[in-house]
């Protein structure tokens, strides 16, 4: 699999959307999901971009709204991040139960778990960047559940290695199968994953009843965990060039959108923020792939240095940024991103509840 960074060839895959199929298919490895989380959490396209897009062939509501909804998932956990900041790294609804160790089992580091369809899929996440979200949950469920891991530790070794690294839907899925964020822990069994994953294995410990899975003691296969040291490796680059006649755009590991001002004659500025990283480690394919679309804006200049080191000395009104939750430190002037559904704001302690609210903004959209 190979993710393109070429910006049409990005719009192209946007305008191949089977959303019908999507609906139908999504939770199957080999499904119509349409690969587009690493530009939106790139901030490369958007949601709203992506769904304009899609209502523009002439679906009906009934055929597209669990396409929809899904997009509508993603804007719920980043309106959940803006709303908790810091508290979406702790348990946020609920402690997670039953855990006995803060690192992540050994055997899903070295994709040695037993179980096929997980050990793909973590080779192809150091790979390619990228794993299907149906397989997200269940490595999220054997780290958190069976091995009884702390969520945290093992959300940001996944997170590390995405391209579509999003610390907010990355972090609360891992809480929302840890049961920290849900109501209740989420499990599958090998039947489970034999029938989505197309393989047919039998005898592994995931091969038991759900009572029994919620039950059982850790296997043997999980007991070894360990703490994975995650570094981020930022390229060396020379200094920037400010005209100081021209206004600032600021883009960061969350805006790479080469549309965004693009009418106007400014500095256009990428900013890698060490501290940023210190936090939300990512590894080498995720840097290259940020630098590669960075590509598509034109007279991109990459610093790679704290926002105060860069602006310290430009006055406010001249820096131009997209709003984020990562990025509450930076000052000038606030864009809004894209949003389906920018009316529906606050937290809402349920996709649910948040969707209820959605729902009544929907019907504008098709008309």
């Amino acid at each position: 699999m190979r993710f393109s960074t070429d910006y049409s060839e990005i719009l192209e895959q946007v305008h191949n959307i089977n959303p019908i199929q999507y609906a139908k298919t999504r939770n199957y490895v080999d499904g119509a999901v349409t690969k587009l989380s690493p530009y939106i959490s790139r901030g490369v396209i958007s949601t709203k971009q992506i769904l304009k897009t899609v209502l523009e062939k002439g679906h009906k509501r009934h055929e597209i709204e669990i396409f929809v909804k899904e997009l509508a998932w993603r804007e719920y956990f980043q309106r959940v991040w803006m709303a908790k900041d810091n508290e979406i790294d702790l348990d946020l609804k609920n402690p997670q139960q039953e855990t006995n160790n803060q690192g992540i089992p050994s055997a899903i580091i070295a994709h040695q778990t037993g179980i096929e369809a997980i050990d793909k899929a973590i080779h192809e996440l150091y790979t390619e960047g990228y794993v299907h979200n149906h397989l997200r949950m269940y490595i999220a469920s054997v780290c958190c559940n069976v091995s009884k891991s702390h969520w945290h530790t093992p959300a940001q070794w996944m997170y590390y290695h995405l391209l579509d690294a999003d610390w907010a839907s990355n972090a609360l899925s891992w809480q929302w199968v840890a049961g920290s964020f849900s109501s209740k822990k989420y499990y599958a069994n090998q039947d489970n994953v034999n029938q989505f994953c197309h393989t047919q294995q039998k005898g592994t410990f995931l091969d038991c009843s759900y009572e029994k899975l919620s039950q059982m003691d850790v296997p043997s296969t999980l007991k070894e965990t360990i703490t994975p040291k995650l570094i981020t490796n930022l390229p060396e680059v020379g200094s920037i060039e400010l005209d100081d006649e021209k206004p600032v755009c600021v883009y960061n590991f969350y805006n790479l959108d080469s549309g965004w001002m693009q009418d106007i004659e400014a500095n256009r500025i990428l900013l890698l923020e060490p501290s940023f990283f210190k936090k939300y480690p990512s590894g080498d394919n995720a840097i290259q792939f940020v630098l590669d679309v960075s590509k598509n804006i034109k007279n991109i200049q990459i610093v790679v240095a704290d926002f105060e080191e860069v602006f310290n000395n430009v006055p406010d009104h001249k820096i131009h940024f997209k709003e984020h939750p990562s990025n509450k430190h930076y000052k000038g002037t606030v864009h809004e991103r894209d949003w389906i559904f920018p009316e529906v704001e606050g937290y809402y302690p349920s996709f649910s509840s948040y969707w209820k609210k959605c729902e009544r903004h929907l019907k504008q959209l098709f008309i």
